[in-house]
């Protein structure tokens, strides 16, 4: 069973599909020792574990939603759930961790050709991933952002990326004005759009804070 998602920064009616942060989310992992886990340090702060994600109603979906995708039907089921929505958005919480998943998307996509699909990922760290994301990326509707993992507004090569930033945004990047705006993108729509080449979030939320705060 299809199950979408809708966060109250996006803009009215953008739909999201999600999974449970970290745990689908390969890209997070900066290193591991003797078992233990350093997370890269945007990930340290991850949004996605904090307050309502950890809500038993917000989760149960994320967590069927690992097991759902995996359906034979999946993709129809998807194209009429999205039918012809002006925008959205994947992994609101979450990554494109199984490669299979990755070509289904894109499917979607190719099958809803009059919503625009904002796709961040930081998938595009493992080779086998790099030949999907680039089809999905070429495809009109479609805006694939790689995600750096900086906090202090490191950017990464790529066509279109996101950054974070802690004490001033880097200048050629656009700046996520979400937060000025009581958390809202209202009628922004810079992270579907092509042409913003870059697009920067500044921290935020108390345990990003910490990291940044860590981090100085």
């Amino acid at each position: 069973m299809i199950k979408l998602s809708k966060t109250s920064k996006m803009p009215r009616k953008c739909k999201s599909w999600s999974l449970e942060a970290l745990k689908t989310c390969p890209g997070s992992i900066k290193s591991v020792i003797k078992g233990i886990i350093e997370l890269v340090d945007a990930c340290k702060g991850c949004y996605a574990t904090t307050g309502m994600y950890n809500m038993p109603n917000v989760k149960a979906p994320r967590i069927s939603n690992k097991e759902d995708w995996k359906r034979k039907d999946w993709v129809d089921d998807m194209v009429n759930a999205i039918f012809n929505d002006e925008l959205f958005r994947w992994f609101d919480s979450g990554d494109c961790y199984d490669l299979r998943l990755a070509k289904k998307i894109k499917q979607v996509i190719e099958r809803t050709p009059t919503t625009k699909h904002w796709l961040p990922t930081r998938q595009h760290k493992f080779p086998k991933f790099t030949k999907v994301l680039t089809e999905i990326a070429s495809l009109p509707n479609a805006v694939v952002r790689l995600s750096s993992d900086s906090i202090n507004g490191g950017i990464i090569k790529g066509d279109t990326t996101s950054t974070i930033w802690s004490t001033e945004p880097p200048k050629e990047a656009f700046e996520c004005g979400a937060y000025t705006r009581n958390g809202e993108c209202k009628d922004c729509r810079a992270c579907w759009d092509k042409l913003v080449k870059v697009v920067a979030y500044p921290g935020h939320g108390a345990k990003m804070l910490k990291v940044i705060r860590l981090q100085g």
